[in-house]
């Protein structure tokens, strides 16, 4: 399976960088630097995708668990290197699942199946990046 991205340069004069992205299945977003900036930055990019990429496993494993899930949010903390290359060293995840009679173990098993099995992302980033995660269950009023 390949995956495509093309990026072009917004910015040709001035301090900051803005690239327009185009993937393969033709979805577009920017990445942006400097001051001023207007979109995520490259690095701030790879957060969201984990983010993105877990959050999106866990709740379609709860719906396949039937667990009632009325809201959920995922938090990522990331620290990096001080010298360069500021790669990541460690992000922290936290799953904030709202809903009612929801399952501990189901949580649990979804992260785990995530993280393990699913998200593509935490697959290329675990080898290099120490990824924790936990969660709190917020229960519907």
């Amino acid at each position: 399976m390949t995956s495509t991205a093309s990026l072009t340069l917004e910015t040709v004069e001035g301090h900051g960088l803005r690239f327009r992205v185009r993937v393969g299945g033709g979805q577009e977003m920017a990445l942006d630097s400097g001051a001023g900036r207007s979109a995520l930055n490259p690095i701030e990019t790879v957060l969201a995708a984990l983010g993105g990429c877990e959050g999106m496993d866990v709740i379609e494993i709860l719906r396949k668990k039937r667990q009632q899930v009325s809201g959920y949010e995922v938090t990522l903390t990331g620290e990096r290197r001080a010298e360069h290359p500021r790669s990541y060293t460690r992000i922290e995840l936290v799953h904030r699942v709202r809903g009612r009679d929801l399952s501990p173990a189901a949580i649990e098993e979804a992260i785990l199946l995530s993280e393990t099995k699913y998200c593509s992302v935490h697959a290329s980033l675990s080898k290099e990046i120490e990824i924790v995660s936990r969660y709190e269950i917020v229960p519907d009023p």
